[in-house]
């Protein structure tokens, strides 16, 4: 993406390069089925992947305090 912004022959260079690949890798996978199922499934896993750190790098559910002094009953 920054190739796009950035302005100058490099960075139109490589944004055009960038564009290429990602045509003929549709190219390949649309031409190659087994290829685009186990691409797809590696996509999955990543994607589980990426949940299960999200939930590890999420900060613990603060803990459940307990009131002090005498609490009744609800009978």
């Amino acid at each position: 993406m920054l190739s796009s912004v950035l302005r100058g022959r490099r960075a139109a260079q490589v944004n055009v390069a960038i564009m290429r690949t990602y045509v003929r890798l549709r190219e390949i996978l649309a031409t190659h089925k087994d290829l685009a199922r186990k691409v797809e499934e590696h996509d999955r896993q990543i994607s589980v992947l990426f949940d299960a750190v999200r939930k590890l790098l999420a900060p613990p559910d603060p803990p459940k305090k307990h009131p002090i002094g005498f609490v009744p009953s609800e009978d």
